[in-house]
């Protein structure tokens, strides 16, 4: 054979060959990618999260088990080459989607905003079947989306939880201090009268004897308001808006007076009367705070000592009427509040519903006295 030919069988042996060891490597790395595809379904598949591939047009290519589990009243519409839009908007119509409910066009195009444009930012999404979802969506190199769901349902309904146990708390916190403000208001209440009335008869002409039953009632009296203080003591003993000079004021040193004294108790306002009266004031003496009000525009009055808590109209209502009624020009009244009620937010509600100081009961003269001078001056 001329060297020609055995050049040219041998060409056409080595052709041969490169053609069959062509299709033995185009099989093996079909075999290989086969594997691999197999491979990555199966570690998506065991992923307790749903994840969903789709390419640049919407269009779902690969999702897991997990994902089809979330969305199972969905899952019939899942295919290759089927827009995710398309199904959101069936689920919009079948009812899968609670939030979506009455508001229909803009849930939809709220969604396929996220959508189209995926920044990785995560929002939350109901299903009809009362579970919760995380939802986060990114762009791929090849400008399709991965998508990723997290069941949060259990975490939701733990938040929940958390919120009403928090709200039961709020609810026993102010039930609590209720229950201090009433306490306070029942019990300081008769005492100021006991104890007010006990210093004006200590005053006044007694035998011996009867000046001890005096002291003996006025000490079990103070110690009662000891154990009252000490009961009350987690906050009900403000007394913050006494911030006149320290020192005891003599009842000279209150020049005569007209006083507006607002009380509903009886005994409270003779207390009151009988201490203003030693300073030689004129207390004109009413039952509550509509009372107070109307005797203040009839009036003219130096001072207003408000009681909190009254019938037909309350001391803060009271004392927010006559401010507005300054506002119409009427000049401006010092308004001192005495209250069984001392706790730092009944304090603050005095300061915002216009008063000038608050007091509270047991009532002392030189408090009295002293608060007076304070807003007179």
């Amino acid at each position: 054979m001329a060297v020609a030919g055995i050049s040219g069988w041998i060409g056409r042996r080595l052709r041969g060959l490169s053609r069959r060891l062509g299709h033995h490597a185009v099989a093996a790395a079909e075999a290989d990618a086969a594997t691999a595809r197999d491979r990555l379904r199966e570690a998506i598949d065991l992923l307790p999260e749903g994840v969903v591939f789709l390419d640049a047009e919407g269009r779902y290519i690969l999702w897991n088990k997990r994902y089809a589990e979330m969305y199972h009243r969905s899952a019939d519409l899942f295919r290759p080459g089927a827009k995710l839009s398309d199904t959101l908007i069936t689920g919009v119509a079948r009812g899968d989607y609670p939030d979506a409910i009455g508001r229909e066009e803009a849930w939809l195009a709220a969604r396929l905003d996220k959508l189209t444009n995926p920044s990785g930012e995560r929002h939350e999404q109901r299903l009809a079947d009362g579970r919760w979802l995380m939802i986060e969506e990114r762009r791929t190199s090849d400008g399709g989306v991965i998508g990723l769901r997290v069941d949060i349902t259990a975490m939701k309904q733990q938040a929940e939880a958390l919120e009403d146990a928090l709200h039961r708390a709020e609810a026993a916190s102010r039930a609590k201090t209720e229950f201090v403000a009433d306490m306070s208001h029942e019990l300081r209440t008769p005492l100021n009268g006991v104890l007010g009335l006990g210093r004006a008869l200590s005053a006044t002409d007694l035998t011996e004897d009867q000046r001890g039953l005096l002291a003996e009632m006025m000490t079990s009296a103070q110690d009662l308001d000891g154990l009252v203080n000490g009961l009350l003591d987690y906050g009900d003993r403000a007394r913050a808006a006494d911030a006149a000079p320290a020192g005891v004021v003599a009842p000279s040193d209150v020049p005569p007076l007209r006083v507006l004294a607002a009380d509903d108790n009886p005994t409270n306002r003779k207390v009151v009367e009988l201490m203003l009266a030693a300073a030689g004031a004129e207390v004109i003496s009413v039952e509550n705070g509509q009372e107070a009000v109307d005797a203040w525009r009839a009036g003219t009055f130096d001072v207003v000592l408000m009681d909190l808590r009254m019938p037909v109209m309350d001391g803060l209502e009271a004392i927010r009427a006559i401010r507005r009624a300054e506002g119409a020009g009427l000049p401006r009244a010092p308004i001192i509040v005495i209250s069984a009620n001392t706790s730092t937010t009944d304090v603050e509600a005095s300061a915002a519903a216009g008063a000038d100081r608050h007091i509270g009961k047991p009532l002392r003269a030189e408090e009295l006295f002293e608060a007076i001078s304070g807003v007179l001056d």
